[in-house]
């Protein structure tokens, strides 16, 4: 009897734990063939010049990915890297190493989806299945207590609904063994240059440093519950809300860790005195859930609705504010810090987010999808569904019923004084002075 191999292709779940298609491809399969693909077009020039990918979030992702296979390889097995586009890369690589089947975990935004159907239709050539499995949401779509077509519009009844009629399933085994084929060319790790971009500059003001993969990962989410972390507010937190914020979001978005790991993390810590901290994650990975549903109910027409009467036809002016707002610019001095921030590090608290988008759309009467794609560039958590949907859901697009976040709800005057003084300025010269650009 013949061997039956799967090709597990890695997107964006790199990670060995609660990973169900992992998991499945060794129950199923004699052997295994792990697969992660950088596809060029996620690192072209958008029509603006700008990367559609920056680098400080190239750089999270090459991290997790050298990650991903160091933890494979301590199973004995590896991880194929290549270049290119995922619908010519898998199908030679089924070929070459006699591949019976193809796994993955299913996207909900356009781009992502437009590309596992590429991919698929390549396989189908072969007669080849690519399996799609749900992997990525806190609640598995069918435990909801309602189909797709019937989720609710809005985030409070979908919030009571899933909370008192579902519940979380338990994290999936990780395996005790993955056998691989022999494999003969696992392909390098691409650079930033290779992927078109310049190594990032570390800001000697940031605070935190995220590093890309499973076992960062790991680490920071047992830090966010240690006792000895959350007893007292870091000295140097300069961040709004750098005292609770559990920051897992970028390992989230690639998936080096999974909504449940997280969510049983938070079941452990309910009941003691960080269960405020615990409740209000819990809240952020609802949010991510309902927006992937959104995504997957309404698909592009979640975000497709006009937000102010000259949408789409950005006027001189318009485009000028904008590049304000980009640069932090723009004259206020905590909207300017935030951005700021993002710009030097990649990273903004939730808050941030919500107040300079509220500001670009409402106060400034810019495209919002602007300032969704701008977030895009230069967010190292970008996921597409939570932050078109966030920015659309500022913007009033889907017929929000409720605002997201009560912007009013600032940190106390002292935090907000401390990080405005720390992020007043563009940059830091190499003395370490802050100078503006």
């Amino acid at each position: 009897m013949s061997e039956k191999t799967i090709l597990v292709w890695f997107r964006n779940d790199l990670r060995i734990h609660d990973n169900e298609i992992l998991l499945e491809a060794v129950r199923k399969a004699d052997k295994v063939l792990p697969v992660y693909c950088f596809d060029p077009y996620y690192f072209q020039r958008t029509p603006s010049g700008a990367s559609k990918t920056g680098n400080f979030r190239a750089r999270f992702l090459l991290e997790a990915v050298a990650d991903l296979r160091k933890n494979l390889q301590a199973y004995g097995a590896d991880l194929i890297i290549r270049t290119g586009n995922p619908a010519e890369i898998l199908p030679k690589l089924s070929e070459e190493y006699h591949v019976n089947e193809v796994y993955h975990h299913r996207e909900v935004a356009y781009e992502e989806t437009e590309i596992s159907e590429q991919v698929e239709a390549a396989l189908w050539k072969m007669r080849l299945n690519l399996k799609h499995f749900i992997g990525h949401t806190l609640y598995h779509k069918e435990d909801l207590p309602f189909p797709i077509k019937d989720i609710p519009d809005s985030f409070a009844v979908f919030k009571k609904k899933v909370e008192r009629d579902s519940n979380v399933r338990p994290g999936v085994p990780t395996p005790d063994h993955i056998i691989t084929p022999e494999i003969t060319d696992a392909g390098e790790l691409p650079t930033l240059q290779q992927l078109g971009l310049d190594e990032p500059t570390d800001d000697p003001r940031a605070t935190n440093y995220f590093q890309g993969g499973e076992t960062a990962a790991l680490i920071q989410l047992h830090k966010y519950f240690s006792q000895t972390e959350q007893a007292v507010k870091p000295k140097n937190a300069r961040g709004i809300g750098a005292n609770n914020s559990s920051k897992l979001s970028p390992w989230l978005a690639v998936g080096c860790i999974s909504p449940r790991q997280v969510y049983w993390e938070i079941f452990k810590h309910s009941q003691d005195s960080y269960a405020q901290n615990a409740s209000m994650l819990k809240l952020e990975l609802l949010w991510r859930d309902y927006f992937r549903f959104m995504f997957k109910k309404h698909g592009q027409k979640f975000i497709k609705a006009e937000t102010t009467e000259n949408n789409g036809q950005a006027s001189a002016t318009n485009q000028l504010d904008f590049n304000k707002w980009a640069n932090g610019d723009t004259g206020i001095p905590f909207i300017d810090a935030c951005m700021h921030e993002l710009n030097a590090t990649g990273f903004i608290c939730n808050q941030c987010r919500q107040i300079v988008a509220s500001y670009l759309v409402h106060d400034l009467h810019a495209d919002w999808t602007l300032g969704a794609a701008y977030f895009e560039e230069k967010l190292i958590d970008y996921s597409p569904a939570s932050n078109w949907g966030n920015w659309a859901f500022v913007a009033g697009v889907n017929d929000a019923k409720e605002s997201k976040y009560v912007i009013a709800t600032l940190q106390p005057k002292d935090a907000v004084s401390d990080f405005v003084n720390t992020w007043q300025h563009a940059t830091i010269d190499e003395a370490g002075d802050m100078v503006h650009a």
